[in-house]
């Protein structure tokens, strides 16, 4: 449990990363690349102020997970990136007027209580390592 700062941290970040890439592509407007060269308009995709950021973001997104990752289970980590879907809805739903109809707001319920019973579940390396999955590990390299 010591390290859900830095978990929420990356489902913070992951959420306001594709917060940010769908506010950039509503800027851009609707993609077309049939009057463009595609690389060029890819390239201008890429580096539009909102997109750039968003991909920025995610970048730090991505390093804080991997830190995550050194120290717990990946079966205990993943899953609450599920929680990014919450803050993202509930973003999209005051940002962008997206729908939040009842069948979406049962979702987030459920994806709420499985990270609440996942949570209690632990996870850090030092709970489950043995000495022969340290052997294990020493052979793969």
């Amino acid at each position: 449990m010591k390290y859900i700062g830095f978990i929420l941290f990356t489902v913070l970040t992951n959420a306001a990363a594709q917060l940010m890439l769908k506010y950039g592509m509503v800027q851009l407007g609707p993609l077309s690349f049939a009057s463009v060269n595609p690389i060029l308009k890819i390239l201008q995709i890429v580096f539009s102020p909102w997109v750039f950021l968003g991909l920025s973001t995610f970048v730090i997104s991505m390093a804080s997970h991997l830190y995550v990752l050194s120290k717990v289970e990946l079966s205990f980590a993943y899953p609450f990136l599920s929680l990014a879907y919450v803050a993202v809805a509930a973003f999209a739903y005051v940002m962008f007027r997206e729908d939040l109809n009842a069948f979406r707001i049962a979702g987030i319920g459920f994806i709420c209580i499985g990270t609440v019973l996942i949570a209690q579940s632990g996870g850090s390396h030092a709970e489950t390592t043995t000495p022969e999955t340290v052997k294990t590990s020493e052979l793969a390299r």
